[in-house]
């Protein structure tokens, strides 16, 4: 069996198991909100691994970007494949090797930070290399890290997670973490009619709701692109490709939204975004290595999805500086 990040309810719901590091990266090395201190923000000193097919290392990506740390977190992908190892680097088409441990599978550099690893090796990962230690594997804290931790050694000006707007944000994003990030999932790997039934529906109101706020506003919250704008992305990317049909969220497309498909045309043309979105490694991973949802393994040759032309629509709002 592929190694995947989850468990089966005696519902037949899916239940998605917590990350395991969360030392977090702070301007000066004091401990952050959980987790252990001494993992000071210092440009070469921290390394990322990622998956372009997982939507919670894309978050870190797209942040990354965002915040000008490109020349100062490195990083590695693994290839498209998760296969009864796990992750791996084994060569393919967008793989990135693993410079700090030449490991093969991403499990090596989970038992390099920690000895007594024995889990699943999940993407993104954060690793310090100073210290030889893991720092966090979980997305959401590492986008938080990446916002504002590096600011005083050069990153790009830019706060996605304003004081003023934090509330709003979070109450938004837990909604769209349960009901449409996490809710696809739910929906693809639900093992009865009733678990994925709800977990569907759960999808299709987010998209509705989120349909009717980007009628009155280009951005999420406050009309100013935040880490909202991020979380919800990294689902709508990937939707018409793989959510759609192969988790059978199939009420409707992305593209048969009118806000939203602009939307997510939009957040695709922001400078930097692009480069983070890789199709192959997307539909490769989902359709190859789910083999209890796609058993042939048969990648789909469609659909058809070009998000670098001009929507036709005016923009509501400002663009992020």
């Amino acid at each position: 069996m592929t190694q995947i990040n989850h468990a089966t309810g005696s519902a037949g719901q899916f239940v998605r198991k917590a990350s395991a590091y969360r030392n977090w990266i702070t301007p000066d090395g004091a401990p952050g909100p959980s987790g252990d201190g001494g993992f000071r923000a210092e440009p070469g000193r921290y390394h990322l691994y990622v998956s372009f097919a997982c939507p919670w290392a894309h978050r870190t990506l797209i942040l990354r970007e965002l915040k000008g740390l490109t020349g100062m977190i490195d990083v590695s992908v693994v290839n498209w494949k998760l296969g009864k190892a796990g992750w791996s680097f084994d060569p393919g088409p967008g793989v990135v090797e693993d410079p700090v441990a030449h490991a093969r599978l991403l499990a090596d550099v989970y038992r390099l930070g920690d000895p007594q690893f024995d889990g699943r090796a999940t993407t993104p990962l954060l690793f310090d290399k100073a210290q030889g230690r893991i720092v966090n594997n979980e997305s959401s804290e590492i986008v938080r890290m990446f916002n504002s931790a590096f600011d005083g050694v050069g990153a790009k000006a830019g706060d996605y997670y304003p004081a003023a707007h934090r509330s709003e944000i979070d109450a938004l994003e837990e909604r769209i973490y349960d009901k449409f990030n996490n809710g696809v999932y739910r929906a693809g790997f639900a093992s009865k009619q009733a678990a994925y039934e709800a977990a569907a529906r759960d999808v299709f109101s987010m998209l509705d709701e989120l349909e009717a706020r980007l009628g009155k506003q280009r951005w999420l919250v406050q009309n100013s692109f935040s880490e909202a704008d991020v979380r919800a992305f990294v689902t709508l990317i990937r939707f018409d490709a793989v959510y759609h049909g192969h988790f059978k969220c199939n009420v409707r497309r992305i593209a048969d939204y009118e806000h939203l498909s602009r939307y997510t045309r939009d957040i695709f043309q922001l400078p930097g975004i692009a480069p983070t979105v890789n199709f192959e490694h997307i539909k490769h991973h989902y359709y190859e290595s789910h083999l209890s949802i796609n058993p042939t393994g048969i990648v789909p040759i469609g659909p058809a999805l070009d998000f670098s032309s001009p929507h036709g629509r005016e923009r509501l709002g400002p663009a992020p500086q």
